[in-house]
């Protein structure tokens, strides 16, 4: 008699670009791959919501997944000002789903739980949802992260949200004082986009061009990183990015273009466009 097995599944891990809420588009990519959530994990590069129309349906199926990995970006940051009524709504924000909804609290508990870094120092890879300056060692990118995280988390969450706002300091320095310090670095960690070597970001330019004095910050790293694939989303103008050790994963779903996805293990990229509002 023939006995047959079950060919044992390839167990995989999707890095997936900014979703902000698109869920159904979020739903057709993970189709397309094929991703079976009892055995794959998902890695998230932030703005898991904002500025899409299904916010909601987004946290509550990324919430129940049992292997997610996120880094926080700054549309979630910003949710949880709201929802802790430190903000207000802009006219571009679409999270009233979220800050209605009777699971609200829900949803702000799991988020402030979040990291803002996921690293992966077996296989040297790090996702960030912005970027990184290059005066930053490894270890304090790591040491910088756990202290947002640990303010995310703790008694002192709604001073940090109210602190977090601002476009200075604009230059880091190890010296700057903990309020000044903790609005960089999360500016660092999620808002990132130009930079110059001398720890200075630029935030007011969103497109492709640097502006004067300035470069995307992926151009120079610190030499601790030099071996590791930096992942990262957040920039949508520039529709992807593509090498060697630089991966970036926004490809402007919520703006009607494409999500992608990459699959960690062989380098393979998805992608699925915007579905209809």
């Amino acid at each position: 008699m023939c006995q047959f097995f079950e060919p044992e599944r390839i167990v995989s891990t999707y890095a997936v670009g900014d979703i902000q809420g698109c869920f159904d588009t979020l739903m057709a990519l993970l189709t397309q791959v094929h991703f079976k959530p009892e055995t794959d994990t998902l890695w998230c590069a932030g703005d898991l919501i904002n500025r899409g129309p299904k916010n909601v349906e987004t946290l509550q199926y990324l919430m129940a997944l049992p292997s997610l990995k996120v880094a926080l970006g700054n549309h979630d940051l910003h949710f949880l000002a709201l929802a802790k009524g430190i903000k207000t709504p802009t006219p571009s924000d679409t999270i009233g789903d979220l800050l209605t909804h009777p699971d609200r609290e829900q949803f702000v508990a799991w988020l402030q739980k979040q990291p803002l870094l996921i690293c992966d120092d077996v296989n040297q890879r790090l996702m960030v949802h912005a970027g990184l300056p290059d005066i930053w060692s490894l270890d304090q990118v790591k040491h910088l992260a756990h202290e947002i995280e640990q303010q995310l988390r703790g008694a002192s969450v709604d001073a940090f949200l109210n602190n977090m706002y601002g476009d200075t300091p604009a230059t880091w320095s190890d010296t700057l004082t903990t309020p000044d310090r903790l609005r960089l670095a999360t500016n660092f960690f999620t808002r990132l986009r130009f930079y110059k070597s001398t720890g200075e970001l630029e935030l007011t330019h969103k497109t492709e061009t640097a502006p004067e004095g300035f470069t995307p910050w992926f151009n120079t790293r610190h030499a601790s990183l030099a071996d590791y694939t930096l992942i990262f989303g957040h920039w949508a103008a520039l529709g992807g990015v593509r090498q060697e050790r630089l991966i970036g994963l926004d490809t402007g779903a919520v703006w009607g273009r494409h999500l992608t996805a990459l699959r960690l293990e062989d380098g393979v990229y998805f992608t699925q466009p915007a579905a209809s509002a």
